[in-house]
């Protein structure tokens, strides 16, 4: 199988496991399951975010999918529980579809590692 059709098949398991369980009827896109990862990686499931949280959690979850990259490096949390992660290497210009496959391969190996899916 190749590698593409490996990360298309597991993505697709993502999203619809993650839609199952999240939105049910609905199918989430990317910016959604991103969120998602924010939540989780805070651990302050049951609240309500403001709009300025809500962009703070996509930033959490993008720092922790590209942690193993080597672009972010965890560096502590803060009082209210919020991770922060510092830059390690600057992102290297990509197209908006490179973006696209960079985050879903770095999303499927997040819930692979959570034995959310297999």
């Amino acid at each position: 199988m190749s590698r593409d059709t490996q990360l298309k098949e597991r993505w697709d398991r993502v999203v619809a496991q993650l839609s199952n369980q999240f939105a049910p009827g609905d199918i989430l896109d990317l910016d959604a399951i991103i969120y998602l990862v924010g939540v989780q990686e805070l651990g302050q499931l049951h609240r309500t975010f403001k709009k300025d949280e809500k962009v703070n959690l996509m930033h959490i979850a993008i720092c922790r999918l590209l942690e193993p990259y080597g672009y972010y490096e965890f560096d502590y949390v803060d009082r209210e529980g919020w991770p922060h992660y510092k830059v390690k290497a600057e992102l290297p210009p990509l197209k908006a579809g490179e973006q696209s496959v960079l985050m879903k391969e770095a999303i499927v190996q997040y819930f692979l590692e959570r034995a959310y899916i297999d």
